[in-house]
C-alpha cells in the first residue's frame, strides 16, 4: 500500500481561498466536505491527504513531521526558519498572497520619514533614558534587519492580532508588520518609512527534508505536484497563436516565417508548426500555422503573421507548458542531499 503524502494548507482567510484556487488551476483541486473538517483530499491524486491548519502553524507542522509538505507565507518561513535544517523551501514564489513586511510609525511623527530618521530618533530616545518600542510578531526578522541597518537602541514588544493599534494604545511606539495595500496602516494613522521594507513575501511551498528523502513514494507524489505547479505557472507566460497562410508548400511557409532574424521570439519556442489545410473550396494552397510566444509579444507576433499573409488569426492560452525536465524538481532533489543518489532519482 502506497504511503500517503500529507500536505498542510491554510484553513481560513484569503490565503485559504487563494491556495485552493491555485491548486485547482494546477489540476490539484482540493475536496473539503465541510468547513468543520480539517482533513481533505485531492481526488485526482489519491495518495495526498490535505490538512487544514492556521497559516502561522504550518511551518511548525512541517518541522515536527506531522506534515510532509506545506503551503504558507514566506514571511512565516523566514521568521521561524532560523536553525531548522529539516525544513526546506521547495518553491519560494507561488505567485499569490503577496505582501511586504514593513516598519511603520505614527503619521504625527512629521520628522521621521526614513530609516535614517528612525536611527536618529533612537539615539535621541537613548539620551532621554528610553528605547524605541516596536510591536511585532516577527521578532527575529525585525531584530536582524535593524541590526543590519545599524539601529541598536530599541526593544521589541511581541504582539499578535491588530497591532496597528499598539502606538495609539501606548504599549509601543512603532510597528513591524505585513501589509499588502497599506490601507489598514493609513486607517490607523500609521505610515511606512522610506527604506523600511524588510521583506517581500508571498505564498510558498515548504517540505520536511528528512521525511521526503527517505520515502520514494512520497518523492514521486511530490514530483507529480511540482511538475503540475511548474507547468501551470509557466503557461501563464505564453499564448498560442494560429493563423491560415497561403503558400506553395509547408516548407516555403515555414521558411518565410523564420527568415527574419529580427523577429526572434515571435516565431514560436522552437519555430512554427505548419500543416496542410484541406478546404472544401478547391483552394489547396492554405496552411495552418501555430506558434507559441510570450504573451508580451502578442502584437509583434500578430504583425509577423500578417506580414507573411496570415489570416483568421486566433489566440489561445495554454493551461500547461511542460519543459524537458522539471527545474523545480531537480532543485528540490539537490536540497534533499540524497547521499549520491541524486542522478539516479532524477533520471527516474
Amino acid at each position: 500500500m502506497q504511503s500517503s503524502l500529507r500536505l498542510a494548507i491554510p484553513s481560513k482567510g484569503a490565503l485559504d481561498s487563494d491556495t485552493r484556487a491555485f491548486l485547482a488551476a494546477s489540476g490539484l483541486k482540493v475536496s473539503r466536505p465541510n468547513e468543520r473538517q480539517y482533513v481533505g483530499s485531492i481526488p485526482s491524486v489519491p495518495h495526498i491527504s490535505v490538512l487544514f491548519q492556521r497559516a502561522p502553524d504550518i511551518f511548525t507542522k512541517v518541522r515536527e513531521g506531522s506534515a510532509d509538505l506545506g503551503i504558507t507565507g514566506y514571511d512565516v518561513v523566514r521568521e521561524m526558519g532560523v536553525d531548522h535544517d529539516d525544513v526546506i523551501t521547495i518553491r519560494e514564489r507561488l505567485g499569490y498572497g503577496k505582501c511586504q513586511l514593513v516598519l511603520a510609525v505614527p503619521d504625527s511623527w512629521l520628522d521621521v520619514n526614513s530609516i535614517e530618521d528612525l536611527a536618529d530618533l533612537t539615539l535621541s530616545f537613548k539620551e532621554k533614558g528610553r528605547e524605541l518600542r516596536i510591536a511585532t510578531k516577527y521578532p527575529n526578522l525585525t531584530r536582524q534587519w535593524l541590526y543590519q541597518k545599524r539601529v541598536i537602541y530599541f526593544s521589541l514588544v511581541e504582539a499578535h492580532g491588530a497591532m496597528e493599534a499598539a502606538p495609539s494604545m501606548g504599549y509601543a511606539d512603532a510597528i513591524a508588520d505585513v501589509t499588502s495595500t497599506g490601507t489598514t496602516l493609513r486607517e490607523n494613522r500609521l505610515k511606512p518609512i522610506s527604506g523600511g521594507t524588510m521583506l517581500d513575501s508571498q505564498a510558498c511551498l515548504i517540505g520536511n527534508k528528512r521525511l521526503l528523502a527517505r520515502d520514494p513514494e512520497k518523492l514521486n507524489t511530490t514530483k507529480l505536484m511540482l511538475e503540475l505547479i511548474e507547468a501551470q505557472m509557466e503557461a501563464k507566460k505564453y499564448i498560442s497563436i494560429s493563423a491560415n497562410v497561403q503558400g506553395n508548400s509547408d516548407d516555403e511557409v515555414g521558411k518565410s516565417l523564420m527568415q527574419n532574424q529580427e523577429l526572434a521570439g515571435v516565431a514560436g519556442l522552437r519555430g512554427p508548426t505548419v500543416s496542410k489545410v484541406y478546404s472544401g473550396s478547391g483552394e489547396n494552397n492554405w496552411y495552418a500555422v501555430t506558434i507559441v510566444v510570450e504573451e508580451k509579444r502578442l502584437m509583434d507576433a500578430v504583425k509577423h503573421l500578417r506580414n507573411a499573409g496570415g489570416q483568421d488569426i486566433t489566440v489561445f492560452s495554454p493551461k500547461y507548458v511542460f519543459r524537458e525536465k522539471s527545474q523545480n524538481y531537480l532543485e528540490f532533489l539537490e536540497k534533499l542531499d540524497l547521499d549520491g543518489k541524486f542522478e539516479e532519482i532524477a533520471r527516474a
